[in-house]
């Protein structure tokens, strides 16, 4: 019998403030699993800190709640030591953006078969609502003292900066895209952001129904797909000019399928990865340690 969305609940009570955006990513996740025939037993949700953060407490797949941060690491580590994961990251803009910046860069260079889903709310929502790297220069919520003074951060311009090979972004009030979404994104081979546009109505009163839907659009007529060098520049090109509109794009906006994704790259390094993961290998014998012998082991590595 196959599975419904429901068949994904823990039973954990998924306890954010009511309205919160995080109740249509849960929804849109499990109708995304669902749909696609996950093996549950073979996919991993990894989160960081913050409101999105708990998200695999309610998700019945293995799940690790992480440091403020360092999801994107954790995550890279599972998927090296057993590529026949799933992995897939859930964390805030402040999470993302903010400490675990310079990680999100680096995955980008990787290209890991993992997706990133980037719960934009524009506030840190969990510590009572400062500004988060994404609030726009001179907004002002309900929490701020005074208007915000710093620019604004936009992921899809910085995914697509380091490299990153799928970027789309959606809406968590609008289920049916977002499930669409996550369903691209958790079966391209490579590493991806999704940014999900996140009312939080308990501290941010600027980002409303009212205002995505005077502020963003639902994509057209656009094929994010790259087959060659010379596309990939005017697809960039024209990526940049759809992100410094008025309004914010909805939809898949990059999906390249070229670059050889990370678990390819070390095996090109290390002949035995592809045959013998790191999950998969012994660490003992009968209870004793396994004997070592480094000069065999560090061999190849010498310059």
């Amino acid at each position: 019998m196959s599975e419904t969305s429901t068949d994904w609940n823990t039973g954990v009570w998924p306890d954010w403030c009511p309205g919160c955006g995080n109740f249509g990513i849960f929804t849109a996740l499990k109708g995304a699993l669902s749909e696609l025939g996950i093996d549950r037993k073979k996919f991993v949700i990894v989160s960081g800190i913050g409101c999105s953060g708990k998200i695999p407490h309610f998700v019945n797949v293995s799940g690790v709640h992480t440091l403020h941060g360092r999801a994107i690491p954790f995550a890279t580590g599972i998927k090296t030591a057993n590529p026949e994961l799933k992995v897939i990251v859930h964390g805030g803009d402040g999470d993302l953006l903010g400490i675990g910046m310079g990680h999100l860069v680096a995955m980008g260079r990787r290209n890991p078969d993992i997706l990133v889903v980037v719960h934009n709310n524009g506030v840190y929502g969990l510590t009572k609502g400062q500004a988060s790297p994404t609030l726009q220069l001179g907004n002002k919520t309900k929490s701020l003292a005074f208007p915000n003074i710093n620019s604004a951060i936009n992921p899809i311009l910085i995914g697509m900066a380091s490299g990153y090979t799928f970027l789309a972004r959606s809406y968590a009030y609008n289920i049916e895209h977002l499930k669409g979404c996550l369903k691209q994104g958790i079966s391209h081979n490579g590493a991806g952001i999704l940014e999900v546009i996140q009312p939080c109505p308990t501290w941010n009163n600027i980002v409303t129904m009212d205002w995505i839907e005077k502020n963003t659009y639902y994509l057209e007529n656009w094929d994010p797909n790259v087959k060659d060098d010379e596309e990939a520049l005017e697809k960039a090109n024209a990526i940049v000019a759809l992100e410094h509109g008025k309004k914010k794009p909805l939809g898949i906006l990059l999906e390249d399928g070229r670059k050889e994704p990370f678990g390819k790259r070390i095996a090109s390094v290390y002949k035995y990865y592809a045959t013998n993961t790191p999950a998969m290998q012994r660490v003992d014998d009968r209870g004793a340690a396994l004997p070592v012998d480094l000069e065999k082991t560090f061999e190849r590595f010498f310059v």
